[in-house]
């Protein structure tokens, strides 16, 4: 009798061990103010004119796992085909299709219109006209940058975006750099002519409420290579100027948001491009420069990042570096599931003590603050 009960005793205790070791368990609990606080940190592209409820990106945006949209003419994944902008009459309802789905939070909706090369709302679809920065630059006349940047914002804020991806506050130290010089996105080769006229352009978009976003930090206009492409290293070319519009500019209070760049230099950090260093976004650009704002980043689909980094350890090595915001543009390459991807890997990463909590809350407050101007 007693070794009976000892065997049924034995045998409940496997099934025990058993349950207690099975798949079900590695299912990861629900915790649903911190995927609140994840999907607020992601912005991403996505396909088409107009969407339905069932759409990918709709999903996203109802469900919170992204904060943000970003709009692209063309799509170079397919070919240069046409992708979210067609006509004024139709962006505008595409945006406030997208503005719809988000609830209580505002939903991030921007766009790089920089002007000149650089402008998704052309002319072509019925857009008013733009010039470049570099045009802007060399007139240096104020009332001509406002006149554009006014126009620029205006048209932004009659289509329902919130967010212009712009201005470019590279300084133009490479007039042949492929990525800023060479096609007119630098206002000067003059730190303090960028300063201004990257000022009066931030003026005309605050005058509207519209969110801007200074780029490249630490500074992209030395590079002799574009980062879209690949590997970008300014270790023997980048000069310490280049931070100067962005002191200028936190110290006058005008930045809301900081674009990285995802350059290398071996002086600023060994190991990492500036996106995934934290001695570049930390060191540099919290503690150094003093900025308390949101740092974005440039589209993590770019070959500076995935050509040297699987998709866990550059979402790990962004955020831990310090920044808020990553962009999935979905447009070098395309993944519509992106967002539910980095929301379950971010997860796992604060699951697996990789990155905390508390560093997640900081980006989300600091994002909240953002969008609070928004309202």
């Amino acid at each position: 009798m007693k070794l009976t009960l000892r065997l049924i005793s034995r045998f409940f205790a496997l099934i025990f061990v058993l349950n207690a070791c099975s798949p079900a368990d590695d299912i990861r609990p629900d915790d649903p103010e911190l995927e609140k606080m994840i999907g607020q940190m992601l912005m991403t592209g996505f396909r088409g004119f107009e969407i339905t409820e069932d759409d990918q990106v709709a999903k996203d945006i109802r469900d919170g796992r992204i904060g943000g949209v970003v709009l692209f003419d063309l799509d170079v994944a397919l070919g240069f085909v046409p992708r979210n902008i067609e006509s004024p009459e139709q962006v505008l309802a595409l945006n406030n299709q997208l503005a719809a789905l988000a609830g209580d939070i505002p939903l991030l909706i921007s766009v790089d219109q920089e002007g000149g090369r650089v402008a998704r709302l052309k002319e072509e679809y019925g857009f008013p006209p733009t010039v470049t920065q570099e045009y802007l630059g060399t007139l240096n006349n104020d009332d001509s940058t406002r006149f554009y940047g006014g126009r620029i914002a205006q048209t932004l804020l009659d289509h329902g975006f919130n967010q212009n991806l712009a201005p470019v506050v590279d300084v133009n130290i490479n007039p042949e750099s492929p990525a800023i010089g060479a096609i007119g996105r630098s206002f000067s080769e003059d730190e303090e002519l960028v300063v201004h006229h990257a000022g009066l352009v931030i003026d005309e978009h605050r005058q509207r409420g519209l969110i801007t976003t200074l780029k490249h930090f630490p500074g992209h206009g030395s590079a002799t290579e574009d980062s879209h492409l690949g590997f970008t290293d300014v270790t023997d070319t980048w000069q310490a100027s280049e931070l100067i519009p962005y002191r200028r500019l936190i110290e006058q209070d005008r930045v809301d948001v900081i674009m990285t760049a995802h350059i290398f230099n071996a002086n600023w950090d060994a190991n990492y491009p500036a996106t995934l260093s934290k001695n570049v976004m930390t060191g540099m650009l919290r503690n150094e420069l003093g900025f308390e704002g949101v740092i974005i980043t440039d589209d993590m689909n770019m070959g500076a990042i995935t050509n040297h980094y699987g998709l866990e350890e550059a979402i790990h090595r962004t955020i831990y570096a310090g920044v808020d915001i990553l962009i999935f543009a979905n447009n070098l390459v395309y993944d519509e599931m992106i967002a539910v991807t980095a929301m379950d890997m971010i997860l796992g990463l604060v699951e697996d003590g990789l990155l905390t909590r508390e560093r997640i809350e900081e980006s989300y407050q600091r994002i909240m603050l953002l969008k609070d101007a928004l309202n």
